[in-house]
């Protein structure tokens, strides 16, 4: 067996893979073994047909594909580990000569990890960020806190009305028809909240428990649902219950019942040291992209077709596991976004090469600041994982194998890059006008 390859344009490569005339024989055995039983000739009875008696009656040619396959499948990984080229991508195989008594030759064309030619990254400039907390965020956390931890209490001696929590049974009719999804026992409605069709909610204020009634509304133009929209119709309804919801009092029994703190002062401050560390965070991680987006403007660097989509390919089969995580596949997903398959991937590939292109800037000035991980780096890495997954350090520590933390070293490395072009970045005020936007966009989320 053999491998020599040939470097070409755009950072593709050739190789050039062979394996002995004696390794092709065992392969065509190996191909008779798999199709003898689908073979039957007069004279035999079926799956009792010798390899030589198929190969006279069809030609040896009828073993060619299976043995290619296994062939291929046993000897390229194999190959490939000792190649000094670090291939970033699936290979795209042609079978050169298949001829027994003779060598098996294929290529596998390849693309092979990009060099990068760095330009200026250090003193790079980055946008300041706010990390103040005031008082009224802070207040906003705590009332969430309050929010999580209210509890809910029956209103038996006045009619529903705005902010009630309202327990309803409903049966929704166009055109005198029941509809389908239109009915629903002991549904919970908070009154006010919008999350009925406009006017429905309304319409319950002012009912009593127990109280049967209709509700006429109509249906919006742009109603998911297309036998639907800008129909009339009307909800008989009946009205199970009313609660409201019920806050505790915010002082120093609260605090000790939510948190580890004996006053609400002391819990305040805890809440606001918190936000303050984590609005950090997140201007760190802003200002690292920024800097990272202008050290990869500034180089050079060619990335091959085959390593963007077999990134985009990982970039896709992640976000399906996230919404299947949540409970929707990806056909409802574009239903439900007017999103189309095409111009999914294409947004993929778009998000695949940005990655690309930004590790490997990250792994260039890795390489050029003589970065390191040490083992101290990696056992950090490893418990701040531990503490994430709500684990023991030993045991995640012992679960770990030798590639996954040769993965993490690498994943250590480029975190450690990045945290070198914020150190050396030159943080500068945001121009008044882009801040002024960027203030209206977080004022609308």
């Amino acid at each position: 067996m053999s491998l020599r390859f040939e470097k070409q344009d755009g950072n593709m490569a050739k190789l050039i893979i062979e394996r002995s005339p004696e390794e092709l024989d065992k392969a065509i055995v190996k191909a008779y073994q798999k199709i003898k039983n689908q073979v039957s000739l007069p004279g035999f009875r079926k799956g009792k047909v010798p390899q030589f008696m198929i190969e006279k009656q069809y030609g040896v040619e009828v073993f060619f594909e299976d043995a290619a396959n296994f062939l291929i499948n046993d000897s390229y990984k194999e190959e490939i580990e000792g190649c000094e080229l670090e291939i970033v991508s699936q290979p795209d195989i042609d079978v050169t000569q298949i001829e027994k008594g003779k060598p098996f030759i294929y290529e596998a064309l390849v693309a092979i990890k990009p060099e990068v030619t760095l330009g200026e990254y250090k003193g790079l400039e980055y946008y300041k960020t706010d990390v103040n907390v005031s008082d009224e965020e802070v207040d906003a956390e705590l009332n969430r806190t309050r929010e999580m931890n209210s509890r809910r209490v029956p209103v038996e001696d006045r009619p529903a009305q705005n902010g009630d929590i309202v327990n309803i049974d409903f049966e929704g009719f166009v055109d005198g028809e029941a509809f389908e999804g239109g009915k629903a026992e002991g549904h919970s409605l908070t009154l006010g909240s919008g999350t009925f069709i406009p006017g429905f909610e309304e319409q319950i204020e002012g009912k009593n428990v127990g109280d049967e009634f209709d509700v006429n509304v109509t249906f919006p133009e742009d109603y998911q649902a297309e036998n639907l929209k800008g129909k009339a119709a009307v909800f008989k309804c009946k009205l199970n219950d009313i609660k409201v919801k019920e806050l505790p009092e915010l002082d120093d029994e609260f605090a000790s019942e939510v948190s580890e703190f004996d006053t609400l002062e002391e819990y305040k401050a805890d809440i606001r040291k918190n936000m303050e560390e984590a609005r950090k965070e997140e201007a760190k991680h802003a200002a690292e992209n920024q800097l990272v987006e202008k050290a990869v403007e500034n180089a050079e660097m060619i990335i091959p077709g085959p390593m963007v989509d077999m990134e985009a390919s990982q970039v896709a089969q992640n976000f399906q596991m996230r919404m299947e995580s949540q409970g929707i596949n990806m056909e409802q997903y574009f239903q439900f976004t007017g999103m189309t398959p095409e111009k999914f991937m294409e947004d993929a590939k778009a998000s695949a090469e940005k990655n690309i292109k930004s590790r490997l800037v990250l792994e260039a000035v890795a390489a050029a600041e003589n970065l390191e991980v040490s083992e101290e780096d990696l056992d950090k890495e490893i418990h701040k994982m531990a503490e994430s997954y709500q684990m023991e350090y030993d045991s995640l520590n012992k679960m770990i194998s030798d590639a996954e933390r040769e993965s993490m070293k690498k994943d250590v490395l480029i975190s450690k890059a990045a945290d070198f072009l914020f150190e050396n970045g030159k943080a500068v005020e945001r121009p008044a006008e882009e801040a002024k936007e960027e203030k209206a966009e977080a004022a609308e989320e």
